[in-house]
């Protein structure tokens, strides 16, 4: 359902008025009712493609984004909540069934999902407008990723339980993912009631603390340190990348934490080029205990200021 067109499952044109629509949506509705189509299942899941075809096109504002957008743009952007919030059935089913009745609109049993009253009469005879779609329940699922995952991003497996039962779902992460970010799958949560939507998976990212590096947006950190005399003196230091070792110069006089920049060592930007950076900070150890050698010698400097 994802990658269909909302026009094409109505069988309508782009350009086609909201009369246009609106014809559309309810011949399709009575010809594909699971009334109508008792236990069978592709009826049902057209009914639901209508349902939701319909709920967009007929928002002017779901529609306008639609057509910005194009279905994947737009899936991206709207739950199945968004999609069936504010989607009144009262005016479209009395028109499809005769009568008014009593109509109950409601959220709930389920994120997206929508249910109603029983209508009476008709000139089709049906008693129990109850049996209309009711959307299922989205699923969240925490999922903890590397930090080397994280900026190469790549494909999981996970495996999470669904209406009672294990299900096995592939997942892409893509490269750069920050922590807390939620990744949608559509389709993938509770399934829905008399021909209704199902759920979304949602996957919340959390990534796993790193022994060496601290992750700030897309630059990295990462302490590194050095003798007072190499301070003082100046040396060179390997120290860690994503990439692999990289090996760097600390000039003369560098003070403690004094952080030194690896431009483009960094995690990848989500979604456009390039990466950040690494910064290294340089932290002067001061030993603890020196030898009565090494106290003399400091001594000495300390009468030259040093």
């Amino acid at each position: 359902m994802a990658n269909r067109n909302y026009y094409e499952i109505l069988g309508v044109s782009k350009s086609a008025s909201d009369e246009e629509i609106k014809r559309a949506y309810r011949k399709l509705a009575m010809k594909y009712h699971p009334d109508r189509n008792p236990n069978k299942k592709e009826a049902e899941g057209r009914f639901k493609e209508i349902n939701e075809a319909y709920a967009v096109l007929s928002d002017k504002e779901k529609r306008k984004q639609y057509d910005t957008f194009g279905a994947e743009g737009f899936r991206q952007r709207y739950t199945q909540e968004d999609i069936f919030r504010g989607f009144d059935f009262e005016e479209i089913l009395s028109g499809l069934f005769g009568g008014r009745g009593r109509r109950e609109f409601k959220f709930g049993g389920g994120r997206g999902g929508f249910d109603f009253g029983d209508f009476s009469g008709g000139p089709h005879g049906y008693q129990d407008m109850g049996r209309m779609p009711q959307g299922g329940e989205d699923i969240l699922y925490e999922l903890t990723i590397s930090l080397e995952e994280a900026a190469s991003g790549g494909e999981k497996r996970i495996s999470y339980r669904k209406d009672g039962k294990v299900e096995e779902v592939s997942v892409k992460i893509p490269k750069g993912i920050p922590e807390g970010k939620k990744l949608r799958l559509a389709g993938k949560g509770m399934e829905g009631k008399r021909g209704g939507p199902p759920g979304d998976l949602y996957l919340q990212i959390s990534i796993g603390e790193h022994p060496i590096f601290t992750r700030e947006g897309d630059d990295l950190m990462v302490d590194k340190e050095v003798s007072f005399s190499e301070a003082v003196l100046g040396t060179s230091i390997e120290v860690s990348t994503l990439d692999g070792t990289k090996r760097i110069k600390v000039p003369p006089g560098t003070q403690s934490h004094t952080k030194m920049r690896l431009k483009g060592l960094g995690i990848p930007h989500l979604q456009r080029e390039g990466r950040g950076d690494e910064y290294v900070q340089v932290i002067v150890k001061i030993p603890q205990r020196v030898s009565e050698k090494a106290k003399s010698l400091i001594q000495e400097l300390a009468k030259e200021g040093v």
